[in-house]
């Protein structure tokens, strides 16, 4: 069995934050450079965005049963070759990341260095944020780049050498980890596992887009509602910021309030008049968070509706279970309606009025409708 490490450094205009399957989906995806090393040896830097080709022997490689593929969160690497047209088998890879977190080690390449007190030689580069920052993400056109909103390697022809020297570095890194962790081996059942998790992942969730649309609408058009309704009880220009709020409770009501926690809320609508328990009230619903969950479904959501890596393998390293990601389905508020068909289908419509009318608060019906936009 030989074994090939590899790190690649790519460019998207789609934030990696919505995850790999939405960042790999962008029409500008690119592979800038594929750094690979055989059987922990020397480390070749192929320059693919200057027009270098990865050889033949390491494309072979990249679906050859009889060689493993090693790489930190192997999952980004997975997902880069199959956009490019590489259909790597998942079974064939070594997550290197997986490795440490079932040894307790921490996720990021940087800190697991770190943990294991790797020499200077063999440490993650420190400058590899600001490379990424400039050859990875697009620019703001300026006066002075020419009103350019991509920086590429004739930009900057030293940077771009730092960028390949960076880039090759993650793999010394990497194979260091490995070698290191090597006595103590992922079992084949986490293995197995690991693959499970790739596969449910590239299979993603599927949305019910109007729903979410729907929700979005309805949502932007009560926090309307709702600011029009303190600033004319208030007369504030701001009813939801926080200091003009304080300011206008504790000069104009019968409570004083330092802070606008949930819990100082709770203990100032005890003793509140009408008129101040209302205000409070209308800032409680516009402070509820949990309706964000359709603007990171609208986010994160591929061309197919469905959204992809939800689940984060040996998230929680100490218990080895899996983590939220993105959407965070596995915290998903509890819904009590008892017409979901007709909140869904109000909701889906857009129809504010209605669901204020039939469901009284909005904010609520919406976060109760969260669970019911995951429908495969």
């Amino acid at each position: 069995m030989r074994h090939l490490s590899i790190d690649l450094e790519t460019y998207s205009e789609n934030d990696i934050k919505l995850g790999i399957s939405k960042y790999v989906e962008c029409p500008n995806f690119k592979i800038l450079l594929f750094a690979y090393a055989w059987d922990f040896g020397k480390v070749h830097v192929v320059d693919l965005a200057c027009g270098e080709e990865v050889p033949t022997d390491v494309i072979d490689a990249l679906t050859d049963p009889e060689v493993t593929k090693h790489a930190f969160n192997a999952a980004f690497e997975l997902h880069c070759l199959h956009r490019s047209g590489i259909l790597t088998p998942y079974r064939q890879w070594a997550c290197t990341q997986l490795h440490g977190l079932y040894l307790g080690y921490p996720a990021g390449l940087d800190k697991i260095d770190k943990a294991l007190g790797l020499a200077q030689d063999k440490k993650k580069s420190a400058s590899g944020k600001a490379l990424i920052r400039y050859f990875c993400l697009p620019c703001k056109p300026t006066k002075s780049n020419g009103g350019r909103t991509r920086n590429l390697p004739e930009h900057d022809p030293e940077k771009w050498e730092a960028f390949k020297a960076y880039n090759a570095q993650d793999v010394v890194t990497e194979m260091e980890v490995c070698r290191r962790l090597a006595a103590f081996p992922v079992p084949d059942a986490l293995q197995a596992e690991w693959v499970t998790d790739q596969k449910i992942n590239r299979h993603g969730v599927l949305l019910d887009r109007e729903l979410v649309c729907g929700a979005l609408q309805i949502d932007a058009a009560e926090k309307q509602h709702l600011m029009q309704e303190a600033a004319a009880i208030t007369g504030l220009g701001n009813p939801n910021s926080r200091d003009q709020l304080l300011k206008w409770l504790n000069d104009n009501t019968n409570v004083e309030m330092e802070k606008l926690t949930k819990e100082s809320v709770a203990e100032a609508l005890e003793i509140a008049d009408d008129t101040t328990a209302k205000v409070l009230d209308i800032r409680r619903r516009l402070s509820k968070t949990s309706v964000k969950k359709y603007e990171m479904m609208n986010a994160a959501a591929g061309e197919d509706g469905r959204v992809r890596g939800v689940l984060q393998f040996y998230g929680a390293n100490r218990t080895g279970r899996w983590a939220g990601r993105l959407i965070q389905g596995q915290n998903l508020p509890r819904n009590y309606l008892r017409n979901l068909d007709l909140a869904r289908d109000l909701v889906r419509r857009g129809n504010r009025e209605a669901v204020a009318l039939l469901f009284g608060d909005v904010g609520d019906t919406l976060s109760q409708l969260i669970r019911t936009a995951i429908i495969a």
